[in-house]
Order: structure tokens, then sequence, then C-alpha cells
């Protein structure tokens, strides 16, 4: 299997999350396309009491893709959402041909250096980096390349789309229906989310 990983907080999952997905799945042989929604992911502060809205969200986002599955991994892991824990496990679960491919941003990729066992992740998967940034300068990841970290960049257009923004509206109360599918936004809607400030 050609598996891709696309891994995240998806709080919530939004339009630009599907887009990479699909110019991925269009661009590559790739069997599948796994979303794993962090369950408690260690670079950022994620209220764990709303975990299980965002896997519902990513199920609901991707329902209508044949070729993306969800995979509640880290929930049933429970803990720190460490990606190389991840990628150990999904290595004996899917057997795949040659690498992992994984699924980042250029915002998260500047740091992957900070993040648990890199130099051992760096020997398992291949990263397919998107621009998420204005200016972007492909010789500062130079120094990557040094280290042995295997990635290309892949040059859809940059689409500043975030979570943090789109939960800021929610709490405004302006609209999100441009911005994440129409279930997400029923699902926001029922379930009361991101209102508090």
């Amino acid at each position: 299997m050609n598996l891709c990983v696309f891994q995240g907080t998806f709080n919530p999952i939004h339009n630009a999350h599907l887009r990479v997905a699909e110019y991925v799945l269009d661009h590559y042989n790739f069997d599948k396309i796994l979303f794993i929604p962090a369950y408690n992911p260690p670079h950022k502060t994620c209220d764990l009491q709303f975990s299980s809205d965002r896997l519902e969200m990513v199920k609901l986002a991707v329902s209508d893709y044949p070729n993306f599955e969800v995979s509640d991994i880290e929930y049933k892991r429970r803990g720190k959402s460490y990606t190389y824990l991840t990628i150990l496990e999904l290595y004996k679960l899917y057997n795949p041909d040659g690498k992992i491919n994984f699924l980042i941003g250029t915002d998260a990729f500047k740091k992957i250096e900070s993040w648990y066992e890199f130099e051992k992740l760096k020997s398992l998967v291949k990263y397919i980096v998107f621009v998420r940034e204005d200016n972007f300068n492909i010789s500062e990841y130079d120094f990557l390349k040094e280290k042995g970290v295997d990635f290309e960049f892949q040059p859809l257009t940059y689409e500043d789309i975030s979570s943090t923004s789109l939960r800021l509206k929610i709490q405004n109360s302006e609209s999100i229906s441009e911005y994440v599918p129409k279930k997400v936004e029923e699902y926001i809607k029922d379930h009361e989310l991101y209102k508090s400030k």
C-alpha cells in the first residue's frame, strides 16, 4: 500500500485541509490518505474535553471521499500524541510500500527538530510540505536536507485559512460556511462548539 498520512489537531478541520489532501491524491499514486486527529497534541494547548468532537468532525468532513480514511489510533493510545509512536504503529498495521508519506505545513515543518524522537522519525517518513507563509524562501530548509530529512515541497497556492481564525469567527458569531464542509458547520452549531472566549 502506498500510504499518505495527514496528522493534525483539526480544531476544526476546514476546506484547506481537504484541498491539500485532494491535491496529493491527484498528484501521487497514493492508495489512501489517512487523516489522524491528534488526541493530545504535544506542541499545542488543546482542551481534551473536545477531543472526541474533533475526531467526529474529521469523520464527517471526509465521509464523501472514498480514498480518505480517519484513524483514531491516537485516541486509543491516549497520552501525548507523538508522531513517532503513531508512525511505528502504522507500519505494523498497513505494511506500506516504502516510506510512509507525511503531509505537513511549513509552519510545523520549521520546528520538526523539536519533535519527539526526531532522529528516528526522519528515517521512517517522507515529508510532503505545503507552503503556509508569504515570502517563502526554499533555501531556509537546506539545513534539514543536510541532516538527512527526506522531503519535497508542493506548489499548491497558499490558502490563508487557519483553525484559530475560524474559532474566532464562531466566537464573534460570524459565518464560517465558506471555510468548512457543511456537515462540519452543522456539527459545530448543533454542539455549540467554540462559543466561549
